[in-house]
């Protein structure tokens, strides 16, 4: 195989959809796995709708979800420019080639005749194709009347008849009439180059190998490869991948919930994890395991073992995914990405110092069990930084309001209040001590202490909570953190004025 050069070419006029996301994924997997060149180009040439904001953001999504390319905008590289807007002079060189070989020609129908064209071929009944009037044209003419300023756009003259078969590299031999082509634009009125034609140039300028993209592409590919012949390109490999579809088998869109790579970031989602769960859609190894670090992902990759079928975006499987990867992180990075979250809800201030990020660091791996993503944290964070027998649940106060309830939880303000340094051992011992002075055992006393120190029925082991909680009382944070000696005092004084 030659050398693998393969290109996502993404157009800046949004965010990065989880759809082109995949395709980028799926060549740079490629072009690692080959030892190849990877290339980010933009294809900025729909100028209403481009922005340099999307592009900003697009570079910024690619490098989160872990991706990086060997030539590109922001890079160089031998073969740029690398955004399409800088590359009209060739553009226009291989147009006017074309024209003068009698390869393309320059069409002057008008909008309004081209709308009449397709509501006659939808009338009878057969796909609407350009009828080719401005074909036999001469050239000089032609010439002439752009010159004198009338409007025309330059066209690719292709066969009427035959058949044109490709072999796509996930789909096989594939194979397309000529006659439902028509005749493609290649640069239109306003001298902006047509998707198909500026992607054609592009390619064999930068020597692109394999082109692996959406199955929604398969129709221009057979445009495209009229043009590499027309051209004297050799044409690259096709790899056509199967489109992304919500649960219902429709596109995937808003109303499925997040689809950008940057929504998923601010949801806490980990790079690793998306990485991870993109890769699975519409491939999977052989061995059928499913949590992949990105150098096994390289090492399985197989893009013909691609699969045909629609793939299918399962949230709740990227979330699970997502819990795989947060389990793998260390104490510290799981601390890192809580610290970001905590910051936002005003838990933390803007940074920490060595006694408070060690705290965190405890609490990072036993509060971050079972959670989805890092923007779940805040709640389970709570437990500490927010404590008020007021905001109790019904539940709650129904564990404190009956008679042991009651019992135990004066009994524990009242042992608390006398000791000076408490921790799980040590409630041990005053838990037994309260049992034998209430009475209270099982449920009823176990219920009312958890109740008594964290205002939750349910919840961290307090095991687990104690020495957290105390730790954290001693240590100044924007919201403080009671102790427990102060929250089983307001436990107590909330029942006893109820």
């Amino acid at each position: 195989m030659k050398k693998v050069r393969v290109r996502f070419a993404p157009s800046p006029t949004g965010y990065l959809h989880v759809g082109n996301a995949r395709t980028a994924l799926f060549n740079w997997l490629f072009a690692r796995q080959n030892k190849g060149v990877y290339i980010l180009r933009v294809e900025d040439t729909d100028i209403e709708r481009s922005e340099r904001e999307y592009e900003d953001r697009l570079i910024k999504d690619l490098r989160w979800l872990g991706l990086d390319w060997d030539e590109g905008p922001d890079k160089g590289g031998d073969f740029g420019p690398y955004r399409q807007s800088l590359r009209m002079d060739p553009y226009n060189e291989y147009a006017d080639a074309l024209i003068d070989q009698g390869k393309a020609y320059y069409c002057f129908c008008s909008p309004e005749e081209l709308k009449k064209e397709r509501e006659k071929a939808f009338s009878r009944g057969s796909t609407p194709v350009y009828s080719g009037r401005c074909r036999d044209l001469p050239i000089r003419e032609s010439k002439q009347r752009v010159k004198a300023g009338e409007e025309a756009v330059v066209r690719l003259l292709t066969p009427d008849k035959g058949i044109l078969t490709f072999h796509d590299m996930v789909r096989g031999s594939l194979s397309f009439q000529l006659s439902l082509i028509g005749d493609p634009v290649l640069i239109r009125s306003n001298g902006i180059p047509s998707y198909n034609y500026a992607v054609v140039i592009d390619d064999a300028l930068m020597k692109i190998s394999h082109v692996i993209r959406g199955e929604d592409h398969i129709i221009n590919t057979v445009k495209q490869l009229l043009l590499y012949t027309a051209l004297g390109f050799a044409p690259p490999q096709f790899a056509h991948l199967s489109m992304v579809m919500g649960k219902d088998n429709t596109r995937l869109s808003k109303r499925h919930g997040a689809t950008s790579v940057y929504q998923f970031s601010q949801q806490g989602i980990l790079s690793s994890a998306l990485f991870n769960y993109l890769a699975l859609l519409g491939w999977s190894p052989p061995d059928g395991r499913e949590v992949l670090s990105k150098n096994e992902l390289i090492e399985g990759f197989d893009l013909t073992k691609a699969s045909r079928s629609a793939a299918i975006f399962d949230y709740d499987k990227l979330y699970w995914i997502n819990r795989q990867h947060i389990k793998m992180l260390t104490d510290k990075e799981k601390a890192e990405k809580i610290f970001v979250e905590l910051k936002k809800a005003g838990y933390l201030p803007d940074s920490l110092d060595h006694k408070q990020w060690q705290w965190l660091e405890k609490a990072a791996t036993p509060l971050s069990k079972g959670i989805n993503t890092f923007s779940d944290i805040k709640e389970k964070f709570s437990v500490f930084f927010i404590f008020s027998p007021e905001t109790m649940t019904a539940e709650a106060r129904k564990v404190i309001e009956t008679d042991c309830g009651r019992k135990v939880v004066t009994a524990l303000d009242e042992k608390l209040n006398r000791e000076k340094e408490i921790n799980f051992d040590r409630l041990s011992v005053i838990s037994r001590d309260i049992k034998k002075d209430t009475g209270c055992k099982g449920k009823d006393l176990f219920h009312p202490l958890r109740v008594a120190l964290t205002a939750q029925i349910s919840g961290l082991g307090l095991d687990t909570f104690i020495p957290l909680v105390e730790e954290g009382s001693q240590l100044s944070f924007p919201v403080p953190i009671k102790g427990c000696a102060q929250r089983a005092a307001e436990i107590s004084c909330f029942i006893r004025g109820t």
